[in-house]
């Protein structure tokens, strides 16, 4: 099954103030009917880089059958540590960089990594220009899921 999933963080410029992470998924099942799911979570304290974490991870752990996913994001942090293999280099280093620097969210990128191996990702980077539908629809997710409380719900796709 090929699936589409939008993804985006926002962190409202402060990381001590609201912030969220949305997700949208679209796909076609067997039967050739399409599909939308979209999620929203709000979290408080924590950065636009852990927010955008949080937006691919809940889109590809909602994935419960091995999908080709094409993953949108205007995050380049989160797009360019698949691309340019940053995670491979941290994996063998022991999740540091540079001089024995610590690498932020440890925790997501296991998780990230983990439910990347169930499926064949492309990470595609949707540069942020205003106007650039897919990156309108990546806005429209962080900033509802922003000015929400509530966290995504476990839901299945298949």
């Amino acid at each position: 099954m090929k699936v589409s999933i939008y993804t985006d963080g926002s962190a409202r410029g402060n990381p001590d103030g609201p912030g969220g992470y949305g997700t949208i998924l679209e796909f076609i099942d067997s039967s050739g009917k399409e599909h939308l799911r979209e999620y929203s979570g709000g979290y408080k304290k924590t950065t636009n880089n852990r927010m955008e974490l949080m937006a691919a991870i809940v889109g590809l752990e909602a994935l419960t059958k091995p999908c080709e996913v094409d993953l949108y994001s205007d995050s380049q942090y989160l797009v360019k540590a698949f691309n340019d293999h940053w995670l491979d280099g941290w994996i063998k280093k022991g999740w540091k960089r540079g001089k024995n620097e610590p690498v932020k969210n440890v925790d997501l990128w296991k998780r990230l990594l983990k439910a990347k191996e169930q499926h064949n990702v492309n990470f595609i980077w949707v540069k942020g220009h205003a106007g650039h539908p897919q990156n309108e629809r990546c806005d429209i997710l962080a900033t509802t899921a922003a000015d929400s409380d509530n966290l995504a719900d476990d839901v299945v796709v298949d």
